[in-house]
């Protein structure tokens, strides 16, 4: 499992250190899984309209866009790699232009030598979803190409994997200077697609490490998660052979100490802190399925364990607890408890505070993470319990699909001060 068990001497040493340090920055240097930012910086009311959320007990007020968190640095190593100053990991800049099955993927990844590094390997679904911007204003796809190009569109979905073409995993010589020239490449011609900016969505689904233990999608498939940087889902992949059905997905690779380790501590009084993030949650989810506004509301009026700056987690700060491990529900059972109702997995769906576009362009919806079996319309387990999808907000919603639920549930957080 994704984390580590810190005795009552290192959690007082960690404290003693911030208190040295001074201040919450200290604290965020001692955090060993800082969380990026969302970018989100607008607040949205049910339809998607922009309002003002400033006012304390007005409706909609504790989203995303008012808490700040760590904010996005990257470096152009000018080698065709970027380095996240956040997290510490170097990251491929350029994709191979193949389609891989996820065993493929990882090959690919063990064998990869890039900007003199042969240290690379198939990133986490948690490494790879810190690299997202959620702000839906900003449009598709959801990931800086100011640092960051995209594999060009495949012409043979499912086809052999490694045939990079001229945005190829690696950096590319000039024939005649003999120059390195990958850091100078441009991602894809723009497609016809105004919605993702260009680049469709099949461009930015990628791989990660984690496989799904809990069972089988698509069909009854063997199934790996993988990031979509264009949309910013996490997803349930078949992992077996490519196929026109079942068509490969993109890498991009890493490197450097593995990001997303939790140190959970369990205090005694219905809370969790994780020592990594820096983040304290309720052990507890809140046990009903109820509309966003609703969620935003709730955590926000919550007082408990004598703490009253309770807030809806973003959907990176929920997405640090998913245990990926094979538990089921997916966050770890040693620490958290899950209200479990038979036919209703959407009391293990819980609501962020983040907004998100469907796909009229309205931001009429918002990030939820499925702990719990990420079921379709068809009650099937479409994506994995661990996925990161979209809901509709409320039940009068445009966009809500006969069959489909406008309700989760939540878990309440906190940010850790010194003053605890």
């Amino acid at each position: 499992m994704y984390h580590k068990r810190v005795p009552l001497l290192a959690l007082l040493t960690m404290v003693c250190l911030f208190l040295i340090a001074g201040g919450v920055t200290a604290q965020e240097d001692s955090l060993t899984y800082p969380i990026v930012d969302t970018g989100q910086v607008n607040c949205y009311n049910d339809d998607g309209d922009i309002i003002d959320c400033s006012v304390e007990g007005e409706p909609f007020y504790g989203q995303d866009a008012q808490y700040s968190s760590i904010e996005f640095s990257f470096t152009d190593n000018g080698d065709g790699t970027v380095t996240d100053n956040v997290t510490g990991l170097m990251w491929q800049q350029i994709p191979d232009d193949g389609d891989f099955t996820w065993d493929e993927a990882i090959i690919y990844a063990e064998n990869l030598e890039l900007a003199g590094y042969d240290d690379w390997r198939l990133p986490t679904a948690k490494e790879l979803f810190s690299l997202i911007d959620f702000e839906p204003d900003d449009g598709k796809p959801v990931l800086d190409t100011d640092y960051f190009a995209f594999p060009a569109l495949s012409e043979n979905p499912g086809g052999e994997p490694g045939d990079a073409g001229p945005q190829g995993g690696a950096p590319q010589d000039d024939s005649e200077t003999g120059e390195d020239t990958a850091s100078d490449m441009p991602a894809p011609p723009p497609a016809d697609d105004e919605a993702t900016g260009g680049i469709q969505k099949s461009q930015g689904q990628f791989w990660s490490s984690n496989f799904y233990y809990v069972g089988t999608t698509h069909g009854d498939a063997d199934t790996a998660f993988g990031v979509n940087h264009v949309t910013g889902h996490i997803k349930g992949y078949p992992a077996g052979d490519a196929s026109d059905e079942q068509m490969g997905k993109r890498v991009r690779v890493v490197r450097g100490d593995e990001y997303g380790v939790n140190e959970f501590v369990d205090n005694g009084d219905g809370t969790i802190s994780d020592l990594a993030t820096g983040l304290m949650w309720m052990q507890d989810d809140y046990g009903e399925a109820i509309e966003w506004e609703a969620a935003l509301a709730h955590a926000e009026n919550l007082e408990f364990a004598g703490y009253d700056d309770w807030k809806l987690p973003s959907v990176k700060e929920l997405q640090s607890i998913v245990d990926y491990s094979g538990v089921y529900p997916a966050v770890d059972p040693d620490y958290f408890n899950s209200t479990m109702e038979e036919d209703e997995d959407y009391w293990t769906w819980l609501w962020t505070s983040t907004s998100a576009d469907e796909s009229g362009g309205s931001i009429g919806a918002a990030w939820y993470v499925a702990f719990g079996k990420a079921v379709g319309l068809d009650g099937l387990d479409s994506h994995g319990a661990g996925a990161v999808r979209e809901r509709q907000k409320y039940a009068e919603s445009q966009y809500t699909e006969e069959g489909d639920t406008y309700v989760n549930s939540l878990r309440a957080v906190r940010v850790i001060t010194i003053e605890d």
